[in-house]
């Protein structure tokens, strides 16, 4: 199918997929698994339901063709894509992939655009209590930007005041109805026909402060290969917020980890701190309404609930080269409260499925449809391990201790501790506890089937904005409409 097919439908696809996919390994264990006519156990739960189990472990033979498919999945996915982006990085159709590569270098053989320079928008509504820590982390950067816009949008408290004083421009959006992105191609329309090759834009939220050295890290890179159109950072949490910070910041160190394995290879140039070539985002601009959905003219997708994922899908989708440095990370906030994350989780889900059916089924959004699925698939045998768990638990009279589901939680324990080791103790102690992670995953599952009912049923989307407010003793943090 080709892009914009799916719309609605793409809730519908993932879910099928994954469901079936379940159920086929489902019918597999049974038809492998170990013979329970002969020694079958039966309880009654509760004094209500009966239970019929087998309590001996799966045959070796079921063991290792699970774990045969799920090396073969992985391996293919990875394939895939190391395929499709070799393949870009090798067009030299400029009408097909006019980022690629090739085409880049071809088109900038024999000319010097000058030294690379810095220009951050940094897009904010209501950010006043946020915004000074933000602008202070860019001005103790080891490589200063050239210049600092703050993108005020619709405020109503002292954004533009706090950031006049900090002594960067101001750019107030004029009549914007379109949020974030809305205001971004405001400033992005009077600022790229100035823009030479080498002036690279950075887009940064403003509740987001840079580690020393990603600027220097970054314009090494654009320096080094001028055919890179973007650079992304790597972002963990901040402190604080109890528990369920340390669950996010659980979440943010596996991810950077999985990148770093990566080689810098992104899944999203995150809207925490990003910068593009204006060559890139001059393109996206030309090729939307033709090649890539929004409005001609527009770099950014208004439609798109995330407009960072759907900027990273229209970069690779045009051939782009982009990276996420180890040397380029960033500190970003963290959701207080359940209820925050549930609103911030939402629209990212729902973002991610709006996105892969804008686009539809292509060779750049492969990836994204395998990730997906994956989601699906996890979010079903999540959901079976900790029911079977509890009937266990209240079918059983004594506890009992099985060797084989044993070995594989300390497999699984040891396996969590590993990849947030280098986030201290608290990480590693919150990873070692196993369940309350687990749990934490199964609130991520919830979100993921709100949102895939929410787009299948053709709900319409609220962009949720987290509002920072100052008050005598500290900061109050609330999610607005």
């Amino acid at each position: 199918m080709g892009r914009g097919k799916f719309h609605r439908a793409v809730g519908l696809v993932i879910a099928f997929m994954a469901s079936a996919g379940a159920t086929l390994l489902w019918f597999a264990v049974i038809a492998g698994g170990p013979d329970t006519t002969d020694a079958p156990t039966h309880e009654i739960i509760v004094g209500v339901w009966s239970l019929l189990y087998n309590t001996e472990g799966p045959a070796p033979r079921v063991i290792f063709a699970a774990m045969a498919l799920a090396l073969t999945m992985a391996a293919s996915v990875a394939l895939l894509e190391r395929r499709i982006t070799t393949r870009s990085r090798r067009s030299s159709n400029p009408r097909i992939a006019p980022l690629a590569p090739k085409v880049v270098m071809a088109a900038t053989h024999g000319l010097f655009a000058g030294p690379v320079t810095v220009t951050v928008l940094i897009p904010a509504h209501n950010e006043e209590a946020s915004l000074p820590s933000t602008l202070e982390s860019l001005l103790a950067q080891s490589h200063r930007p050239d210049r600092i816009i703050v993108v005020a949008d619709n405020c109503t408290d002292s954004t533009a005041d706090a950031a006049r004083r900090a002594g960067v421009e101001v750019l107030e959006s004029v009549g914007n109805t379109q949020k974030k992105a809305g205001a971004l191609n405001q400033a992005l329309k009077q600022l790229l026909p100035g823009q030479g090759d080498n002036d690279v834009v950075m887009v940064m939220d403003a509740d987001t402060q840079l580690d020393d050295g990603f600027l220097a890290a970054a314009v090494a890179r654009f320096t080094e290969d001028r055919a890179l159109m973007a650079v992304g950072g790597l972002f963990y949490g901040e402190e604080g917020h109890g528990v369920l910070g340390q669950f996010q910041r659980n979440e943010y160190i596996r991810y950077g980890r999985q990148i770093r394995r990566r080689r810098g290879r992104v899944f999203v140039l995150t809207g925490t701190a990003s910068l593009f070539r204006p060559r890139a985002l001059r393109t996206i601009a030309r090729e939307r309404g033709d090649s890539l959905p929004g409005a001609h003219g527009d770099v950014y997708d208004t439609a798109a609930l995330t407009e960072d994922n759907e900027l990273t899908i229209a970069l690779k989708s045009l051939g782009a080269l982009m990276i996420s440095p180890s040397e380029c990370t960033v500190v970003t906030e963290l959701m207080p409260s359940w209820r925050t994350l549930w609103a911030q989780r939402l629209r990212w889900q729902r973002g991610a499925l709006e996105n892969i059916g804008a686009y539809g089924i292509t060779p750049q959004t492969m990836r994204y449809w395998a990730q997906q699925l994956g989601i699906g698939y996890g979010v079903i045998a999540l959901g079976c391990y900790l029911l079977l768990l509890l009937l266990m638990l209240l079918s059983l009279d004594d506890w009992i201790w099985f060797p084989f589901w044993v070995g594989i939680g300390i497999v699984f324990i040891i396996e969590r501790a590993a990849t947030v080791w280098h986030g201290g103790w608290r990480a590693r102690l919150l990873a070692m506890t196993l369940f309350p992670e687990l749990f934490f995953d199964m609130f991520l599952n919830i979100v993921y089937v709100k949102g895939i009912i929410d787009i299948s049923l053709g709900r319409t989307a609220k962009w949720k904005h987290l509002t920072h407010t100052t008050s005598g003793t500290g900061t109050t943090v609330g999610v607005g409409p």
